[in-house]
């Protein structure tokens, strides 16, 4: 089934509801721009920069580790 995108709605509500500038607007996927919209679940996948974050605010230690 292929879906088609009701574009002329979708650049109203990214540029005039959001105010973002076309440019932008035309970087975003499909998913980033329902997430802008308030649709899904609100939380996007992890990518490798949040794995990295996480991993640098909750380092890996052995129980009998000092931290040193």
């Amino acid at each position: 089934m292929s879906e088609r995108f009701d574009w002329p709605v979708l650049m109203q509500a990214g540029m005039r509801g959001l105010g973002l500038r076309p440019a932008d607007f035309w970087a975003l996927t499909p998913a980033e721009l329902a997430f802008l919209l308030g649709q899904g679940s609100g939380r996007m996948p992890m990518d490798r920069t949040g794995l990295e974050e996480l991993a640098a605010r909750f380092p890996d230690r052995m129980e009998d580790d000092d931290g040193s």
